[in-house]
């Protein structure tokens, strides 16, 4: 007998063993459960005992006189359990389920031995979370928080299931952030130098141009790929941001995640982890991704909706203590990967409800973030455009990335609009004497070009060398 015939009856034996081994080795039943009670946003279950975050299906049973018999099974999602009862977050509609409906988790699928391969013991897999579709057929693509297409384009190609949670990476692995990063908006750009992997926040009131300056970054800012999350916000701005905001150029480097307020709060939040994974993903291939998420605060209702439904008690103003566990869990995943590696640079939008910075959410936001850039309504009132007051917001990593002359010409022109802001009642009374005051009247004087250097057309990008340079040739006029 030939050495080749001996060695594949060795693997045909091999493989008999293991199949001998799987007959004799018992096999853990799937667990069904039963709907036993439907209360506003949540549903009640026995019989189902699967993790938290694993993923069910309610089915009808086939002899119910029930208007859901014979369609799709109710996808949800376990989000927390008391006793024998499961809690459900459903993430389909739900109208036509009654009280005795199956439940069965996400189906489980056998891992055993192949012949050729190394052996491995038959088991069941126990990731019954989220895999949704990740990779380069995302790209200028428009999907809900199930990854399904919106856009009318055609099923998605060259994607592959990934699960959503990953393992967070060492504090002490990242690499820190060191590279400035060219926005294409003078203001951010002169005064707000942002750095490669850094996060923060637009802090904001409804109406200030928020969107419109996430669509400038979109379009302008140096990265390889640009991951936009809707959440939470009216169905009608998607379509508006992505053709008269976001462009067919800054689509064709995008992926847009949708998931409008009439969505489920369950399917709002996982819009922006399924973002967030996105994101990560194209990290971990070594691309700087930009992250655009509008907005953190609605993630945060969200959170509140589940958290309220399933009995958490309310903390600070109806939010539940959960809300701000949940915050840093989300923006901590972006930034900067391995040394050497991708990145994440990350905005996230904080809608200030009647515009008070001293909202639970916007206060939480700020002491996580790595800066935070403040829209007054008061600028773009008076047709300021994009609306940053300078005064109020600050880059924590400025320092990290910018040249020292660069920061001493910020820190000079900072202290001019200051003193120019303060004297704002006496020059609108004609109350101010020239002569009395060098500081003052310098600030007056430049105060026509400072506020030509802060504004900017939506439609022209600032380069990052452009914008210090006028802010250095302005600084030093004086």
């Amino acid at each position: 007998m030939s050495h080749d015939s001996v060695e594949r009856l060795g693997r045909w034996g091999q493989y008999l063993e293991d199949l001998q081994a799987f007959a004799s080795a018992p096999v853990a039943l799937e667990s069904q459960g039963k709907l036993v009670r439907v209360a506003g946003l949540v549903l009640e279950a026995t019989g189902v005992r699967v993790p938290v975050g694993s993923v069910c299906q309610i089915h009808m049973p086939s002899s119910a006189a029930n208007p859901r018999r014979g369609q799709a099974p109710v996808n949800a999602e376990v989000v927390g359990f008391s006793g024998d009862r499961a809690y459900l977050m459903p993430t389909d509609e739900v109208h036509g389920l009654s009280s005795g409906a199956m439940v069965l988790p996400r189906p489980a699928a056998l891992h055993g031995p192949v012949l050729g391969q190394q052996r491995h013991p038959w088991r069941r897999d126990e990731d019954r979370g989220l895999h949704l579709p990740m990779g380069d057929g995302l790209l200028g693509r428009v999907v809900d928080s199930h990854g399904h297409p919106l856009d009318r384009r055609g099923p998605l190609e060259n994607v592959l299931p990934e699960p959503m949670v990953r393992r967070p990476i060492n504090a002490m692995d990242r690499d820190p952030v060191r590279t400035p990063l060219d926005t294409g908006v003078r203001s951010i750009n002169a005064m707000l130098t942002v750095g490669r992997g850094q996060r923060l926040g637009l802090f904001a009131g409804t109406g200030v141009g928020k969107s419109v300056l996430l669509g400038m970054m979109a379009r302008y800012t140096q990265a390889d790929v640009i991951v936009v999350g809707l959440i939470g916000e009216r169905g009608r701005e998607v379509k508006e941001f992505i053709e008269d905001i976001l462009g067919e150029e800054g689509l064709a480097r995008s992926v847009v995640v949708a998931a409008p307020a009439d969505a489920p709060p369950l399917l709002r939040m996982q819009g922006a982890t399924y973002a967030t994974a996105i994101a990560e993903h194209f990290r971990d291939r070594g691309l700087h991704v930009l992250l655009l998420m509008d907005s953190l605060t609605r993630y945060a209702m969200a959170q509140r909706e589940i958290a309220l439904a399933i009995g958490e008690p309310p903390a600070t103003k109806g939010y539940p203590p959960s809300c701000f566990a949940k915050l840093p869990q989300l923006v901590e995943r972006s930034g900067n990967g391995m040394a050497g590696g991708g990145s994440i640079t990350a905005f996230y939008t904080v809608l200030s409800e009647g515009d008070d910075q001293q909202d639970p959410i916007a206060d939480a936001a700020r002491g996580i973030l790595d800066g935070h850039i403040v829209l007054s309504r008061e600028l773009a009132e008076a047709g300021h455009y994009p609306a940053i007051d300078i005064e109020r917001s600050i880059s924590r990593v400025m320092s990290n990335v910018a040249r020292p002359a660069h920061i001493v010409c910020a820190r000079r022109f900072r202290q001019l609009w200051a003193k120019h802001n303060k004297a704002r009642d006496l020059l609108q009374l004609g109350a101010y004497v020239p002569g009395h005051d060098h500081e003052l009247d310098l600030a007056v004087r430049l105060h026509p070009d400072m506020v030509h250097l802060l504004q900017q057309d939506m439609h022209q990008p600032a380069g990052l060398a452009s914008s210090v340079d006028q802010l250095e040739k302005l600084v030093n006029v004086s």
